[in-house]
């Protein structure tokens, strides 16, 4: 009965339009009260400790404030000429240059929305006017964008393993290969395609133009290490290296690139100026803009839109904690479980049901709600039937990937409309065709769990572990 109670008034709320966040709280609230021998104090508790005992939670905020950043200064802008001196010379290489760039700026953002709006917003006029089909170059994006939650570090990987309690750094070495492989999958056919319709390539660039777009895109390609390495390393978790990102961030875009802030347009060395005194303007201009940073109109923009994100996440993921709460208590996943496994299915035919039922949720909700409502119902299942909790959580991902993708709630799609001013059906019919690489790619992530376990497995191994 509580169980009954507690979806048809999930759904129900959804079904009249009601945010997720607040539907998610209002039914778990009302089946405490009506069908629960929890007390009302013991919902603001929950509410408390949904975000202060989940450590690992607190990395979005600082992850969110890095994309921001990022995203507002020229660090799009500076890896995009380095990923296009690589392979603009491919056939389609504008194109492949598109989802190296996307898989660089997932690997400092964490967010596939953020990677769509940052790269497309620059290369899908370039494409067009390299001779791409409008359409294609915005399918395109909208795809390789989803590598923003694969490739580590992921925002939706610290949702999952705060749900789950699995470690989040081994979530980070799961999704790297997968991601390279997905972005590999994506130009393989992007070369097909190509060749097909004929679309020229750019000129050889030369060395010496990678050399030089290499170190232009220095700043925000070392973040990638910085954040990685430290994590990869052992020498930081996921929340001291995402604040660690944040600070870093804003230094790139500040005083690195100098493309917001107090110090924009400043050049860093002035003609005929020595190594040394070029140091010591640079370091007496940055202690007299920090204060100044403060009061600046951009920098503080940037902050907002980020606290504005992370604000509305943690909104959610705290509703959803108590969705959860409502759950373990009653013991629905315990008995949900016991159903599944009396069906006798075997582990191949439940990631059968796990990524239909995952699709089928990724069209109506928001990713971080979908895995705190699905992960502590199918995580005790998948440990049932020898299913590694790692490989279940990159599963998931991937599926929340693919509902990216999928209307009425695809936020890529919401990002390619605004972008490119068509309308959201034509953003769907850019999207659906490169879907189906993603379906593939699905359906190896699931029957080949080694794409995702061989990283852990093997730094576990040199560890010593």
């Amino acid at each position: 009965m509580t169980t009954v109670a507690l979806f048809v008034l999930l759904f129900g709320c959804m079904m009249i339009g009601m945010p997720i966040a607040l539907a998610l709280g209002l039914s778990s609230i009302t089946t405490i009260l009506l069908f629960s021998s929890d007390s009302l104090a013991s919902i603001a508790l929950k509410f408390f400790e949904a975000l202060s005992e989940h450590y690992t939670l607190l990395a979005i905020p600082f992850f969110i404030l890095s994309s921001t950043f990022l995203s507002t200064g020229g660090v799009a802008r500076r890896i995009i000429r380095f990923a296009l001196s690589l392979v603009g010379h491919i056939r389609g290489g504008i194109a492949m240059a598109s989802v190296i760039a996307c898989m660089i700026f997932a690997a400092v953002s964490g967010s596939s929305p953020a990677t769509v709006a940052a790269i497309g917003s620059i290369v899908i006029v370039g494409m067009v006017k390299a001779g791409y089909p409008e359409n294609i170059a915005a399918g395109i994006i909208a795809n390789a964008g989803t590598l923003g939650i694969l490739i580590p570090p992921s925002i939706v990987m610290l949702v999952y393993a705060a749900a789950t309690e699995v470690s989040a750094a081994r979530m980070f070495m799961a999704g790297f290969i997968p991601g390279l492989m997905m972005g590999f999958m994506l130009m393989v056919v992007i070369y097909i395609v190509a060749r097909v319709k004929k679309i020229p390539s750019q000129p050889w660039a030369g060395f010496g133009e990678i050399v030089s777009s290499g170190a232009s895109a220095t700043g925000g390609l070392m973040l990638i290490f910085i954040v990685l390495g430290s994590i990869y390393g052992g020498v930081a978790s996921p929340t001291e290296a995402a604040a660690v990102s944040a600070v870093y961030a804003f230094f790139v875009a500040v005083w690195g690139y100098r493309d917001i802030g107090p110090m924009r347009d400043q050049p860093w060395r002035n003609e005929g100026e020595s190594v040394v005194s070029m140091s010591i303007r640079n370091v007496i201009q940055m202690a007299i803009a920090l204060p100044k940073c403060l009061t600046d109109k951009e920098v503080n923009k940037v902050v907002l839109d980020a606290s504005k994100v992370s604000i509305m996440l943690l909104f959610i993921i705290a509703n959803a904690m108590l969705f959860a709460h409502v759950l373990t208590t009653e013991r629905i996943p315990h008995h949900i479980a016991e159903m599944i496994v009396s069906w006798g299915l075997s582990p191949w035919m439940f990631l059968i049901v796990v990524n239909l039922l995952l699709l089928a949720a990724g069209n109506f909700m928001e990713p971080s709600a979908i895995l705190l409502i699905m992960a502590p119902i199918l995580f005790p299942i998948a440990v049932q039937l020898g299913i590694d909790p790692i490989h279940l959580g990159i599963i998931m991902v991937v599926n929340m990937e693919i509902g990216m993708l999928t209307p009425p709630v695809g936020l890529n799609l919401f990002v390619i409309s605004g972008v490119t001013g068509h309308s959201m059906m034509w953003a769907i019919r850019s999207a659906l065709p490169w879907l189906c690489v993603l379906l593939v790619f699905l359906v190896i992530i699931t029957y080949v769990p080694q794409v995702s376990l061989f990283l852990p497995e093997f730094i576990d191994k040199m560890q010593g572990y």
